[in-house]
């Protein structure tokens, strides 16, 4: 049986190759034929995934986290550029973009007991010290400092998102660890149930109601940085809000928590140290004073050059956030009426005002206003800090890098 096997094959070599090329070419068109019935569906996906791309860019082609308005690294970021009817009715009027409310994803906790622990404290303290005892409140700050911590532009930890920029005399992300608030004791009726919220949201509960925000503001107040984030949502007296661009998408909540908490207290004690600058202080645009005047280097040159000016010399003076930009240059030019040399220099900070001149690095790094008048055929020169006054009608933003 096997030898006549082998002669028939042997006989029918060739006829039996070209059958095998035949099956492989059969083979091969039943292939691509699937192939190509399944071609549609990987087109949807790709497309899907344009555009996905194109609503949400990459983070390489995102703008630079450094550029954004009202990141952890922005001073004064809270304080209000109008009087509390004025920014009702500016909130107001800015329609809620609910369009652009995206979802956040449960928040998955890493770490050990004592991490667990000191993020609840954080949470719990946060939600009710901002936002009182409402439970709808309390949840959406809540969801706002989790986003915060798998957000690129904040602290990776519960309790350094809610602590971030305390640290500083100005700048603080949650007024309530710079106001002096962290001295207050909440009973257990009242801290009990922020405290169960708490748990509830590390364990993976997501407030819908406010998305991926990762900014909020009451409505009585109306910050500079405001109207350059999208509008998301209300809760009680707070406007929930979010960057444009790929930075305010849920894709970039993409930063993993892994726990390492640090301790709340110690945090405490830091901001509690930190000297804040006293609002009770003269500001330009309430005083008109200067908080200290010296002597201009070029005062003894330019002595007699014209008629003794009220206010000689430079001037450096206390500013506010809150301060209105035209009501600074009026009072800068009632500072400087004459024709000697005469300057106004201002800081948001009492700490930051120097003693004397040439101003030093960091001195210049804190400026926050600069007035010089029209003299000898010279133009008025104004510049603002940014970052604190956006976009003023006149005058110019100081350069960034002073230093």
């Amino acid at each position: 049986m096997i030898a006549k096997l082998r002669s028939f094959v042997g006989a029918n070599l060739p006829l039996l190759a070209i059958g095998a090329l035949v099956i492989c070419a059969l083979a091969a068109l039943a292939l691509f034929g699937r192939g190509s019935n399944d071609a549609p569906s990987r087109a949807q996906t790709n497309m899907a995934a344009e555009d996905s791309a194109a609503t949400a860019p990459a983070p390489e082609a995102a703008e630079d986290l450094d550029e954004l308005p009202a990141t952890a690294k922005s001073e004064a970021v809270a304080w209000s550029q109008l009087d509390p009817s004025s920014a009702q009715a500016k909130n107001g009027a800015i329609p809620i973009a609910s369009d652009k409310l995206g979802a956040a994803k449960p928040f998955v906790f890493r770490g050990s007991a004592t991490d667990r622990a000191r993020a609840e404290d954080c949470l719990s303290l946060v939600a009710i010290a901002e936002a009182g005892g409402g439970a709808a409140d309390q949840r959406a700050v809540m969801q706002v400092v989790l986003n915060r911590v798998r957000h690129p532009a904040f602290a990776n930890t519960v309790c350094g998102v809610v602590f971030e920029g305390s640290q500083r005399s100005t700048g603080c992300q949650f007024t309530f660890t710079c106001d002096g608030s962290l001295t207050r004791s909440y009973p257990a009726y009242l801290m009990n149930p922020a405290r169960a919220r708490a748990k509830e949201a590390l364990g993976g509960y997501v407030d819908k109601t406010v998305g991926n925000a990762t900014h909020y503001h009451a409505d009585y107040v109306y910050p500079w940085w405001s109207p350059r984030l999208d509008k998301v949502a209300k809760v009680g007296p707070h406007l929930f809000l979010k960057w444009r661009g790929y930075w305010g998408t849920p894709q970039a909540l993409s930063a993993r928590y892994g726990g390492n908490e640090p301790d709340p207290a110690a945090l405490r004690r830091l901001a509690a140290a930190v000297e804040r600058p006293s609002m009770d202080e003269a500001l330009l645009t309430e005083e008109g004073e200067a908080v200290k005047t010296v002597a201009s280097v070029d005062e003894d040159a330019q002595a007699g050059n014209g008629p003794n000016s009220p206010a000689p010399g430079i001037h450096f003076v206390l500013v506010s956030q809150a301060d209105n930009p035209a009501e600074l240059v009026v009072r800068a030019r009632r500072l400087c009426p004459g024709d000697r040399y005469c300057q106004v220099m201002g800081w948001s900070e009492r700490s930051a005002i120097p003693d004397k001149l040439p101003l030093s690095d960091a001195a210049r790094a804190a400026l926050r206003f600069s007035f010089l008048p029209a003299s000898d055929g010279s133009k008025e020169a104004v510049f603002f800090d940014c970052s604190l006054w956006d976009e003023p009608a006149s005058g110019r933003c100081l350069p960034k890098a002073r230093t």
